[in-house]
């Protein structure tokens, strides 16, 4: 009876495996196998690679999402840190109310996005337009559609994706634990270098990888606000696939492997630094 149990759960688990299959597996296989192939013969080949490494154009694309990513995530991760544990001081109904705000904050991203910045800080935008008529030149040297507006917009995203992450880490710190540390002669620094911070230390690095994945993976924001003009990883695998000027899948598949190396690569770079860290606070 109970191996007639475990087949039948094993049958409604066949839809699963088989989404999984059509939309994960066979499609990364297809990727991977692709970047190994000739353009021209078809034959097994790492000129794709090469070619990818050694031209500066496509360099230049990693080092620029890595750039915004390690920005965007560096700076979110500070402010989610600092507005996670002032929510913590709220009154319960308040940190429930804006933690229902944040969600929706962390969602909101894409083309919406990118739409709503350029009706409030484009070239005709609400908030520039204001500016102007009181005469004052805050905005003067600001463009959204370059460097300056992606940094904004993906800080939009990634302050309340950090915050969803850091904010139940500190929300499980006891303040039995500071009343303790205090009682027992240690000062503020010494209790978050003792107690505090080693307690939040996985969430804090598990946060970054994720928010850092989360800068390098955009693309609708990026593109709706910039087009081709910033030359972004995600935008040149788009542009090879699609047909910016010809389309090149195989080169775009050669990009696709690369970053998910990379991701795969600071993932396990992070969680060895994390270990350490763990060691040296112990």
């Amino acid at each position: 009876m109970k191996r007639i149990q475990w087949n039948r759960k094993i049958l409604l688990l066949i839809p699963f495996f088989l989404i999984a299959a059509m939309f994960l597996i066979i499609p990364m296989v297809m990727m991977v196998t692709s970047s190994f192939t000739s353009e021209a013969t078809g034959a097994f080949t790492l000129d794709n690679y090469k070619e990818v490494l050694t031209n500066p154009f496509y360099t230049q694309a990693f080092m620029n999402s890595g750039l915004i990513s390690i920005f965007s995530s560096v700076t979110g991760l500070v402010l989610a840190i600092l507005v996670s544990y002032a929510m913590t001081n709220l009154p319960d109904k308040v940190q429930d109310k804006l933690t229902v705000y944040i969600n929706v904050a962390a969602n909101f991203a894409g083309v919406p996005l990118a739409f709503a910045f350029i009706i409030l800080l484009g070239n005709s935008g609400v908030f520039r337009l204001f500016l102007d008529n009181l005469e004052w030149p805050l905005l003067n040297n600001f463009d959204l559609y370059s460097w300056q507006g992606l940094a904004i917009t993906y800080l939009y995203f990634q302050i309340p994706l950090g915050i969803l992450f850091i904010y139940p880490s500190l929300k499980k710190i006891r303040k039995e634990w500071k009343e303790a540390a205090f009682m027992l002669g240690a000062t503020n620094w010494i209790y978050w270098r003792k107690v505090g911070l080693p307690s939040i230390m996985p969430s804090i690095a598990g946060t970054f990888v994720i928010m850092f994945a989360n800068g390098m993976g955009t693309y609708e924001t990026a593109y709706a606000l910039t087009g081709s003009n910033v030359n972004l990883v995600t935008i040149r695998i788009a542009a090879l696939v699609s047909g910016d000027i010809y389309a090149r899948p195989i080169i775009g598949s050669t990009l696709a492997v690369l970053f998910a190396v990379i991701m795969i690569v600071i993932l396990f770079v992070s969680q060895m630094l994390l270990k350490r860290v763990r060691r040296d606070l112990a």
